[in-house]
């Protein structure tokens, strides 16, 4: 992986659904790249637990977050200037998968991913989008998915809230390019190392009549390139993207999917 710490030392992050799985991998990440990450999750205790884990040059505190929750996004925004003096990074994480067929799809699974997913990104893109265009400098990353691009079986809410979620990234993309505001979206396969995908192929096994095993295997082999992607794959291409190297770059939604998704 290349080497970021120039970049990054002294920055701070704020990470949301950062408590586990890909939030996780990232805060190590700019930690060791020396930035201050802030660990926002609404599961608190944990986020201290994992924050308090983090070597590395850079400073990784937890705090507690409701992203739906306005009080708790503008709380989030003013302890990250109290703690930091500043952010100079958002990395929009957070999200839940509820998967039903279409007809039995409960409404209150329904709008929890809505929520979660595409309001609580929205939320803390406008609070701390006020901050960016104050400093007139920012970088924010929306965490999507190839589910973003295309529809799934069962997944009718996730592919919505993330489908919505580019739509989002490319419109406050506009907005604050005057500013010197780059807004992006990655959009990773299947990270089957993560909390969500120990329950989801349970799901889908479930759906299937097979083991989780096979419904592993069954998807990894969808991938071109032959394998799932891996924690350290969106790591760096959210590195890379929230870096200098990437300052023309705004708008945009990056696959990282091994080939499995092109568009």
């Amino acid at each position: 992986m290349a080497d970021y710490t120039d970049e990054f030392r002294g920055k701070t992050v704020v990470i949301t659904g950062a408590a586990q799985g890909i939030g996780l991998g990232l805060s190590r990440g700019f930690a060791e790249c020396g930035a201050n990450v802030v660990m926002a999750d609404l599961d608190e205790e944990r986020a201290r637990s994992e924050a308090e884990k983090i070597s590395g040059p850079g400073q990784a505190v937890g705090l507690g977050t409701d992203v739906t929750d306005l009080v708790s996004v503008k709380a989030l925004a003013e302890k990250t200037v109290g703690l930091f003096g500043r952010a100079d990074i958002l990395i929009n994480n957070a999200g839940v998968l509820k998967s039903h067929f279409i007809t039995d799809f409960p409404e209150e699974d329904w709008d929890l991913v809505i929520d979660v997913n595409c309001k609580g990104t929205f939320l803390c893109t406008r609070e701390f989008g006020r901050l960016f265009k104050k400093q007139k400098e920012g970088v924010i990353i929306n965490i999507n998915s190839k589910s973003g691009k295309r529809g799934g079986l069962w997944n009718a809410a996730y592919c919505a809230s993330k489908f919505g979620v580019i739509g989002l990234t490319q419109s406050a993309a506009l907005d604050l390019a005057p500013y010197h505001v780059r807004v992006n979206a990655v959009c990773p396969g299947n990270v089957m190392s993560t909390p969500l995908w120990d329950k989801l192929d349970t799901m889908y096994a479930e759906k299937l009549n097979t083991t989780p095993e096979e419904v592993r295997r069954i998807y990894r082999e969808k991938v071109p390139l032959g394998r799932n992607t891996e924690i350290e794959d969106v790591l760096s291409a959210v590195l890379f993207l929230a870096s200098s190297r990437a300052s023309f770059i705004t708008g945009e939604a990056l696959n990282v999917s091994g080939g499995e998704e092109m568009r």
